[in-house]
């Protein structure tokens, strides 16, 4: 039996896919500059040359960006990728709206159970970190800035999940998500009482995640968003009544 000789990886190409696991995994998120080259050289124990090429590889798959003077960093566009004029378009549309909340069920969910289930300690100080923001944001009473905050921390339920497809599907969604999440916003704050139960259920999932219960984490994800659209229809139907008896009271009048 002939044995076809093994070819050893090329440095470069080992360097390559070291970088883009980094990348991929969020270690290395869209628009973060690399170490200069000296110090990556060190840190991967390689020569110069060989992470030069790598670099290169990298720049030529679109992954990062060198700036003249400025150093190496991962393509900040990464981040929207999946942003476009459609989903500009399903952003300010009124239909998608309830559309969106049922996908956040699915996504938010499925983050919430395993980032329970897996989430390491660096995670869940991550996700304690994001959800003061969002904290400090609602008592404030900064509706834009909470949004952001929300998303954020969804970013990271789902960084902790170590689902990737998952993890950059949100990523992906996030401008999409943060204008959903600030049109609800606008609507239930007309409800003073709304503020003090979207915090019980956001306490309840952090809850959850951090004692590593997924199916409680799962569940409050889940309450916490049927509460939100039971709460928009609510409205809804409300103004919707109100402009009935609006019209009425017009045409008694004309």
């Amino acid at each position: 039996m002939n044995y076809q000789r093994v070819k050893p990886a090329k440095l470069s190409d080992v360097i390559v896919e070291q970088l883009e696991r980094m990348i991929l995994e969020g270690s290395l998120p869209p628009g973060e500059r690399l170490p200069a080259e000296r110090e990556l050289a060190k840190q991967f124990d390689v020569s110069r040359p060989s992470l030069r090429e790598a670099i290169q590889k990298l720049e030529a798959k679109g992954l990062v960006v060198r700036r003249q003077g400025g150093g190496t960093f991962v393509q900040h566009k990464l981040r929207d990728g999946l942003t476009d004029p459609l989903f500009e378009l399903l952003a300010k549309h009124d239909e998608t709206q309830l559309d969106l909340l049922e996908f956040r069920h699915a996504v938010e969910g499925i983050s919430a159970y395993y980032a329970a289930l897996r989430g390491t300690e660096g995670d869940l100080e991550k996700i304690q970190l994001c959800y003061a923001r969002v904290e400090l944001a609602q008592v404030e009473g900064d509706s834009a800035a909470e949004a952001k905050a929300v998303v954020a921390l969804y970013e990271v339920i789902a960084e902790a999940s170590h689902k990737l497809v998952l993890f950059h599907l949100i990523r992906g969604l996030a401008p999409l998500l943060e204008a959903n999440v600030l049109s609800n916003f606008e609507l239930l704050y007309r409800r003073p009482s709304v503020t003090s139960k979207i915090r019980q259920h956001r306490s309840a999932m952090l809850k959850a995640i951090l004692d590593g219960q997924p199916d409680q984490a799962r569940e409050a994800s889940h309450q916490h968003l049927a509460f939100i659209e039971e709460t928009l229809l609510e409205i809804e139907r409300e103004e919707s009544r109100v402009e009935r008896s609006n019209r009425r009271l017009r045409q008694l009048k004309i």
